[in-house]
C-alpha cells in the first residue's frame, strides 16, 4: 500500500494498519474487540443460531492492554493532523482504551454513551444497556465537526437493529448510528477507515453518504458478508 488504499481487505488489523502512509486518513470509525466472554449464538441474544456467520475473533484479557495501544498508536500515526476517530467500548476493559487513547496523544473532546434497547438478561447485576463512545482528535484547534444538530448532547438513544430472518454477524452498528457519525465528522470524498470490519457497517454507510472507505477484518467469511452489503448500493 504505497498510497492511502479504498476498499475493504481481509487480514489481521495491525498488519494491514501499519502499510498504510502516515497522516492519510479522515476519520476512523471502528467497534474493535471487547476482551469479553461474547458466544455470539447463545440463547439469551434472542437470535437463531443457524442464521449467525460463525467465525468472530477475541482477544484474550490478558493481553488486550498491549493490543489496544498497539493499533490505538497505529490509528495515531496514519490519521491526518485534522483527523479525528470514534472509538467504541464497553465498560468491561474501557480503563485500556482510555490509557490507549492518552498513551497515543489523542485529545478526548467527548465522551459518548450509546444507549440501545436491550441488553442481556441478568439476575445479580443490573443489565447492561449501552455503550461508550470516545470521539477523539489529534489537534483540539483543526477538526470537522459539522454541527447538523442545533443542540447535539453526548447521550444518543439509538435502538440496535433487528435482522430477522437475515444472514448476520454477531456484533453490528446500528446504520443510523455510523450516519449520525459520518455527518458530525465527516464530509464527501473523505477517507474513513474502519480496522476492525465486522458486519462492514462503517463502509456501507460511507459508501452511501458519498466517501471513500477502507476495512480491515480478520475473518474471510464477514469480509464476503461485508462486499455483498456494499454491492448492493448503486
Amino acid at each position: 500500500m504505497a498510497t492511502a488504499p479504498e476498499g475493504i481487505y481481509h487480514g489481521d488489523a495491525l498488519t494491514l494498519m501499519g502499510e498504510i502512509p502516515d497522516g492519510s486518513i479522515d476519520l476512523i470509525v471502528t467497534d474493535p474487540p471487547f476482551a469479553i466472554d461474547f458466544r455470539a449464538q447463545r440463547g439469551n441474544y434472542n437470535r437463531t443460531g443457524s442464521r449467525v456467520i460463525e467465525g468472530y475473533r477475541e482477544i484474550p484479557e490478558a493481553e488486550y492492554a498491549a493490543f489496544t495501544k498497539a493499533w490505538v498508536r497505529e490509528a495515531c500515526r496514519i490519521l491526518r493532523d485534522s483527523g479525528s476517530m470514534y472509538l467504541f467500548s464497553g465498560w468491561n476493559n474501557l480503563k485500556d482504551i482510555l490509557n490507549a487513547v492518552d498513551d497515543a496523544g489523542f485529545i478526548t473532546i467527548n465522551h459518548l454513551i450509546w444507549k440501545y434497547q436491550f441488553g442481556v438478561f441478568t439476575r445479580r447485576k443490573y443489565v447492561t444497556s449501552h455503550y461508550h463512545i470516545l470521539f477523539v482528535v489529534k489537534d483540539r484547534t483543526r477538526y470537522t465537526f459539522n454541527k447538523v444538530e442545533h443542540y447535539p448532547e453526548d447521550v444518543w438513544v439509538i435502538n440496535r437493529e433487528y435482522w430477522t430472518g437475515r444472514k448476520k454477524t454477531p456484533t453490528k452498528l446500528p446504520m443510523e448510528l455510523v450516519r449520525k457519525i459520518l455527518r458530525f465528522s465527516s464530509n464527501p470524498g473523505d477517507l474513513i477507515l474502519d480496522p476492525f470490519l465486522g458486519s462492514g457497517t462503517v463502509a456501507v454507510a460511507s459508501k452511501e453518504m458519498g466517501r471513500r472507505y477502507l476495512g480491515f477484518e480478520i475473518v474471510e467469511d464477514y469480509i464476503q458478508f461485508a462486499k455483498e452489503r456494499l454491492d448492493q448500493i448503486a
